[in-house]
């Protein structure tokens, strides 16, 4: 009998706890409801640009490809020796440099030891520059040559 007593108590308990249990619930599902709404409507609409047969300032100008550093190599790896011409030598940091310039594009400096496509700068004095090419088209030559790009004392 004593068995039963407790039995027929937890059910009581059972079966009133079982209302206070499930009415908590739907609150908290209901206040978490009304927080979700009030974020997504807040959410900023995705921006668009008509460009309107102008060129499209966001559009990248390479094309994806990489920007090569010819400025600052100094360009010389696609000069060849015989498209030079020397336009005047200056003294930098107390070292000479001749200024070239290439049927294309702007002059550049040049210093003893700088490569180019066909060979490299031998020596750079106060009137003439001496390339010593070492390739004829990207054939290796058997023999280099010398090659002598003067200034004359009436261009300085």
């Amino acid at each position: 009998m004593r068995y039963a007593k407790i039995m027929i108590g937890v059910l009581v308990l059972v079966w009133l706890g079982l209302p206070l249990a499930t009415a908590q619930v739907p609150k908290q599902a209901a206040a978490q409801q009304v927080v979700k709404p009030d974020i997504q409507k807040e959410a900023p609409p995705l921006a668009t640009y008509d460009p309107a047969g102008r060129r499209d300032p966001f559009k990248d100008l390479l094309g994806g490809k990489e920007v090569k550093e010819r400025v600052a190599s100094g360009g010389l790896s696609d000069v060849s020796i015989d498209e030079i011409n020397l336009t005047g030598i200056v003294k930098m940091k107390g070292k000479l440099e001749a200024i070239i310039s290439v049927t294309e594009g702007f002059p550049i400096t040049v210093k003893e030891g700088d490569r180019l496509a066909d060979g490299y700068v031998m020596s750079v004095t106060s009137t003439q520059v001496v390339f010593r090419k070492t390739k004829d088209r990207g054939v290796p030559l058997a023999k280099p040559k010398d090659v002598i790009k003067e200034i004359s004392p009436e261009e300085l």
